[in-house]
């Protein structure tokens, strides 16, 4: 079967026996669900028009598209033929194991099906104006030296590029305009520190505001508890006093977005909250200046204007936004296409802001904009005189490690936060945040010895294991691995606390609104308390299994009843923009009962609004089309989201899923507590450290002559 692309096979003169087997294979891939329906469907289409299209062409075209829905712009070629497996994450969810997949032993993987190819021969197969382009045309795909892209993303990757550097340009004369006199007043208004604290390390939070004051374009990017919400208030607190005492005097018009409605949700509140602790006396129209600044967060869609049936949005170059300042939270999650509808959609003179943590998982959708653009953050490169102009802006000192005389435009216009505030010093969930990152198992090692009482790591095991459930009913950990494990262990919660509040807080049949409310808040608040996270969808370990196996656990304890579909105490994630209901993919609800007028009850989901207000939003189950249960939650759809308590389950051998970027991400779910539950142990955990996301695209390219 690896002969299938050999030389003897080639469609050379539209061989019918060549197509079919192609035709085949990805049928193959398709029925085991290693591949979407419309990545067959795509590369049948190409073979249909073009007959005599090379085997490898038809076969990249299926893998190009393939790869969007695994989060890539394009295919990459060399670290397809490197190492198909980790490149394509085919199959999906890692080599199986389990009996009833004996039949998988008979399927072709891409390392057979790749077997013998060479680079030079595969770019020969693609020479082919008919399907192929390099630039400017027609063409399905374009071809860009090694990255092979679907059309239309490879547009998107360029009108983003395109789009950021004409920023960059128009900051040079933002800067110019700037009253550095001023500005530093400003800044020291809204920075009050002692002399003390500006010796211990640079105060980055001041520095961004000062980079971004000057740039058209601007990135605040750092890990959890660095302060980039309250950074960004202060931003935008400066912004509008020099605006306010500019030549005309009028406000900015600031507008606040974030991908999901749950990152909204908790964006609207710590805006809220954090405009309220601002620092404004120093200002003569400080409370001129707090009225300025909006609280209320929309998500990216609502912003755009979704249309129904259609990718495309109502406002675009043709009808753009009305604002002047637009600022994005959870950068890591806007995908390539959103970015490009954005960017679109923005006027010419206004300044756009991204917030993010550069080192999560990048969106689900295809492209990695924040983790490309920032992949230089981390040694800063700004040139000398960036670091001249930021030192005589805020007092603050630039460490001579961060400068470089080749910085690019891109470099001056990005700010890191390097110090957390939620992390202490002696946190466990920090510094193991930190030894992930690292990329050194030695280092997560290392963590672990130290016995943080923040942290737990927990061997589990599929069926009847009495520590697993301990961990997910009651959230206890009773032992690590190795040695005893230190710390309370009381305050750590499971599932049992909210379905506890959910059935003793009930109000009485005849109590009103408010009471009914007010308890929906109380489960909601008690939901949030633990959460379990998993790696993968699929399997004993996946979503999937841990869904049902978790049901089972909370019912042998009597605190559900799971009868059907929908029962008292269902946690539900919704999966699509519901507008109609007001509700977006991202939001988490339980399902509780209300009071009808007969003296009986009735279902209803209850969910937080969206506005940070504490309202509850109710719907009716029948009317929820796109919800899944969420006892357990991947980690990708846990992004913008925090517990006090999360449990992150790793399945008992490594799948390509299991990455870096995914590990720091649900370790930094967690708010107080942190369980690592590993059924394949400390191994898993080591290989997953050592294997890094590289999506593949070339948009950080675009910004290397910059």
């Amino acid at each position: 079967m690896s002969a299938l692309l050999s030389e003897n096979t080639v469609a050379t003169s539209g061989g019918v026996g060549d197509r079919e087997q192609i035709g085949h294979l990805l049928a193959d891939w398709v029925e085991r669900g290693w591949l979407r329906e419309v990545d067959a469907a795509f590369a049948r289409f190409l073979a249909r028009e073009v007959p005599r299209a090379h085997a490898l062409l038809i076969l990249a075209a299926a893998l190009a598209s393939h790869q969007l829905g695994r989060g890539h712009a394009c295919l990459d070629l060399v670290a397809t033929l490197r190492d198909p497996a980790f490149a394509l994450s085919l199959p999906p969810d890692g080599p199986s194991t389990r009996a009833d997949d004996d039949a998988d032993e008979n399927v072709l993987l891409p390392s057979q099906v790749l077997a013998g190819v060479t680079l030079e021969r595969w770019q020969a197969a693609l020479d082919d104006i008919s399907l192929v382009g390099d630039s400017e045309g027609s063409t399905p795909l374009v071809l860009v030296g090694t990255r092979l892209y679907l059309r239309r993303y490879w547009q998107y990757e360029r009108n983003v590029c395109r789009a950021i550097r004409q920023r960059l340009e128009a900051s040079v004369e933002l800067a110019g305009a700037l009253d550095v006199g001023g500005l530093r007043h400003a800044l020291n208004t809204l920075f009050p520190s002692t002399e003390t604290q500006r010796k211990a390390h640079a105060d980055w939070q001041k520095l961004a505001c000062a980079l971004a004051a000057r740039s058209a374009f601007s990135i605040v990017t750092g890990g959890p508890g660095t302060g980039k919400t309250t950074t960004v208030v202060k931003l935008l607190a400066l912004l509008q006093s020099l605006s306010l005492t500019g030549e005309d005097g009028k406000p900015l018009r600031i507008r606040l977005a974030a991908p999901t409605g749950k990152a909204a949700a908790r964006l609207n509140e710590s805006i809220a909250n954090a405009v309220e602790r601002l620092p404004l006396d120093g200002f003569a129209n400080g409370e001129a200046i707090r009225e300025a600044i909006p609280v209320a967060v929309t998500t990216l869609h609502r912003l755009l204007g979704t249309r129904p049936d259609t990718r495309r949005f109502r406002h675009h170059a043709g009808n753009p936004l009305a604002l002047d300042v637009l600022v994005i939270d959870e950068g890591s999650m806007v995908d390539l296409e959103m970015m490009n509808a954005v960017l679109d959609a923005l006027p010419a003179r206004a300044r756009l802001i991204l917030l993010g943590d550069k080192d999560q998982l990048a969106s689900v959708e295809a492209g990695a904009v924040l983790g490309e653009l920032c992949r230089r953050a981390g040694n800063g490169h700004y040139t000398r005189a960036t670091q001249t102009w930021l030192e005589e802006a805020t007092g603050e000192r630039i460490e001579s490690r961060l400068v470089d005389d080749g910085g690019g435009a891109l470099d001056q216009a990005i700010a890191m936060l390097r110090f957390s505030h939620r992390f202490s010093a002696e946190s466990g969930i920090g510094q193991l945040a930190e030894a992930v990152n690292s990329g050194e198992p030695r280092n997560v090692a290392d963590v672990w010895a130290s016995h943080h009482a923040d942290l737990a790591l927990l061997e589990c095991a599929e069926k009847g294991d009495a520590a697993f459930k301990a961990l997910v009913v009651d959230g206890q950990v009773s032992a690590w691995m190795n040695g005893q494990m230190s710390g309370e262990t009381s305050a750590r919660r499971g599932y049992r606390h909210y379905l506890q509040t959910l059935h003793e807080g009930q109000p009485a049949h005849g109590s009103g609104q408010g009471a009914f409310d007010a308890w929906a808040n109380d489960v909601l608040a008690a939901h949030g308390e633990f959460q379990l996270l998993c790696a993968l969808r699929r399997g004993a370990w996946g979503v999937e299994g841990l869904n049902r196996r978790v049901a089972r656990l909370l019912q042998d304890e009597h605190l559900i009843t799971a009868t059907g579909e929908w029962y008292l105490g269902r946690p539900v994630l919704v999966t699509r923009n519901d507008y109609e209901l007001g509700l977006m993919n991202g939001d988490i609800g339980i399902t509780l009962a209300l009071p009808e007028p007969d003296g009986g009850w009735s279902l209803r989901v209850a969910f937080a609004a969206s506005d940070g207000s504490g309202r509850i939003k109710w719907a009716l189950p029948s009317r929820m089309q796109a919800v899944e249960t969420v006892f357990a939650l991947t980690v990708h759809k846990s992004q913008g989201s925090e517990f006090t308590h999360a449990a992150l389950v790793l399945p008992d051998t490594m799948s390509p899923v299991l990455t870096r970027e995914l590990v720091y991400t649900g370790i930094t779910r967690a708010r107080r507590f942190l369980t690592i539950a590993s059924a394949g142990g400390r191994a898993v955990i080591e290989r997953a450290v050592l294997a890094q996301v590289l999506r593949a695209s070339g948009l950080s390219a675009g910004f290397d002559a910059a």
